[in-house]
């Protein structure tokens, strides 16, 4: 009980941390949040990349189709050609963080077969912020003492590292992994970058229970919400405390991974409008 109450208050911190992120968003100009007169309500798939404002442009890299485009740096074309070619993203929240699943300017990406879609969550899983991020999550429960029969000192720490790892690791490969290659689906959050805040929040928010096929159709996002499902069954009944393990905790534990793809989704969505104002 004690552990279900420390993840609601850890949800809510998030929740909070998300309102003041927006907050900084919502007072950014028009044009950084690309809500240009131009932009349509029809259609939330992602738009060429030619109806977004022009700037000054850098020699871009005519190879590929779509990968010259206006108002992009360099390197951002250098990243959206590779996001053509292989699917895969260069980009990094906060400079820090792998973003490599989501797509801001690639609009008819290659498939990604099993062995890839497994190797990006291996790969994201293994990147050293993912250590420092598990740290201070680990932290947190241990300076709130979240189920206290881990005690505290080196070893309670070491046993909330371990569980936290493993909790993000195993919800992290059967959303994006695991049951994707088993049904086709798409694990890529396709950014919608254009709009007004409330709709881009709604795309963001949608993504939970609507995805893409690895054809291109929208489906029901069974990856996310049976992914997280299995996870945190697996995940309680197997190494966490014997206090632990009983239904209403699976349903805390899945009601929180929800929480975090949530978290994460939102800032996927508006993470390139904060890059974009940084470099301006």
């Amino acid at each position: 009980m004690e552990s279900k109450r420390t993840r609601i208050q850890g949800f809510r911190q998030t929740i909070f941390f998300l309102s003041a992120l927006f907050a900084v968003i919502l007072r950014m100009p028009a044009r950084a949040m690309g809500q240009d007169s131009n932009a349509s309500g029809g259609n939330d798939e992602q738009q060429p990349s030619a109806q977004r404002p022009t700037t000054k442009q850098p020699a871009c890299i005519q190879s590929q189709q779509n990968s010259c485009q206006a108002g992009l740096t360099e390197k951002e074309q250098q990243n959206a050609q590779h996001e053509n070619e292989t699917g895969i993203s260069k980009d990094r929240i906060f400079w820090t963080m792998p973003n490599f699943l989501t797509m801001e300017s690639a609009d008819n990406i290659p498939p990604l077969t099993a062995g890839q879609k497994f190797k990006v969550v291996g790969r994201s899983l293994i990147d050293p912020s993912e250590f420092v991020l598990i740290g201070v999550v680990a932290g947190q429960g241990q300076a709130s003492d979240s189920n206290p029969t881990y005690g505290q000192g080196a070893q309670g720490y070491a046993k909330r590292y371990g569980t936290a790892y493993a909790d993000n690791a195993i919800e992290n490969f059967m959303a994006s992994a695991v049951v994707p290659s088993l049904l086709h689906q798409d694990p890529h959050y396709y950014q919608l970058g254009h709009g007004s805040f409330v709709r881009r929040a709604g795309h963001a928010l949608a993504r939970v229970v609507i995805t893409r096929t690895d054809s291109g159709k929208k489906q029901f996002n069974y990856s996310e919400v049976f992914g997280a499902g299995i996870a945190a069954t697996i995940s309680t009944y197997s190494y966490h405390p014997e206090s632990e393990r009983s239904f209403g905790n699976v349903a805390g534990v899945w009601s929180t991974q929800i929480g975090w793809d949530v978290a994460s989704y939102m800032i996927k969505e508006f993470w390139p409008d904060l890059r974009k104002k940084h470099h301006k």
